[in-house]
């Protein structure tokens, strides 16, 4: 009996250790996280198992220390029970801070998550291509640093209308790699998301007709893009020029770009914020500038027209950033309509 309850304790300090140091590991080293969507095709694609070094950037310490073990705001056995208490907070601190480099595929927790800690805000998985103190434009689709082009990634896909004079089945398109977009308006006219790879294929077939770039109004307000005021005239292709926050930087305040740094100010920076007239009040004060406490960085997705990021939702704190995606793992195809469950080519690939 002795022998058995000894193997027993044995056994589960053996399982505690392991469970530990995965909970470290995870923690503040590395992990592993699923592709859910298609805003970084053809980069990354829906079903891509990718490795996350967190210490890429630095290692960002829990802000919520209450956390069930391997969870991250979810039960693992009942999704609908929250997987942690905020009754303890912890500021935000990054051991051996290093910066993210522009180009960096990077994974962060969603910033608009305002009811949820951010260390359980969603994950999300964006390209950086503004970093703090840039002045960023985008025109007809190409992005503008301090003005200069900023190139395009390799695998950047854009929609596009086309013309064919044959139906385009589920089984052709997949031929040339496409996997968004359908037939709209008449039959022979479709909208589709193309690579620059994939326009190139279907430009040499017979069949296909015009193919022409979604055109937006360079001057067409849209009010779901940042910063939701008609007094920025911005959309999906034609965004700024604006500045993206930097730390210790000082803005002049005024009642128009106050709703660019309107949510820095007060969700992410935590002040009280109030606009009266011309006045902007400040934790109580009448105040005509602001000395921004964080970094703030600007995200797009490979693909441009199907990404929800900064151009939704502003700029992403420096507190929300998890860590660098490095390489794919293994990547499991989700379309139920191809025979290759797997995609073998893109195992253990380094993320470009």
């Amino acid at each position: 009996m002795k022998k058995i309850k000894a193997y027993i304790l044995q056994w589960f300090k053996a399982m505690l250790y392991a469970v530990i140091t995965v909970v470290v590991v995870k923690a503040f080293f590395f992990w592993v996280y699923v592709v859910p969507s298609t805003s970084m095709e053809k980069t990354l694609l829906p079903g891509d198992l990718i490795f996350v070094n967190k210490m890429a950037y630095g290692i960002r310490l829990p802000i919520t220390p209450l956390t069930f073990p391997l969870s991250h705001n979810k039960m693992p056995f009942n999704n609908q029970i929250k997987s942690f208490s905020d009754i303890i907070q912890f500021p935000y601190l990054r051991l051996f801070k290093s910066e993210v480099q522009r180009n960096d595929v990077v994974v962060f927790n969603y910033p608009r998550e305002y009811d949820v800690p951010i260390d359980h805000r969603d994950f999300y998985i964006k390209r950086c291509i503004g970093l703090p103190g840039d002045t960023l434009k985008i025109k007809n689709k190409k992005v503008f640093i301090d003005n200069e082009l900023l190139p395009f990634p390799k695998n950047v896909a854009f929609n596009y209308k086309v013309q064919s004079n044959t139906k385009l089945t589920n089984d052709t398109l997949l031929k040339y790699d496409i996997t968004e977009g359908g037939r709209v308006g008449g039959i022979g006219f479709y909208q589709l998301t193309l690579s620059d790879s994939a326009k190139k294929c279907l430009e040499k077939q017979s069949y296909i007709g015009l193919i022409t770039p979604l055109k937006v109004d360079p001057t067409g307000y849209a009010d779901y893009i940042f910063p939701f005021h008609k007094s920025y005239k911005w959309n999906i292709d034609y965004f700024g020029e604006v500045v993206i926050p930097k730390k210790g930087k000082t803005v002049v305040l005024d009642t128009l770009n106050i709703h660019l740094y309107q949510r820095i100010i007060e969700l992410y920076e935590g002040n009280e914020l109030e606009i009266s007239g011309t006045d902007i009040l400040i934790n109580n004060k009448v105040s005509t500038s602001y000395t921004f406490k964080m970094n703030y960085y600007f995200m797009m997705g490979d693909n441009r027209h199907n990404s929800s990021d900064s151009r939704f939702w502003g700029f992403l704190p420096e507190d929300h950033i998890v860590g660098k995606a490095t390489s794919i793992v293994l990547s499991v195809n989700k379309n139920p309509t191809t025979k290759n469950k797997y995609r073998w080519e893109r195992f253990f690939s380094e993320i470009e």
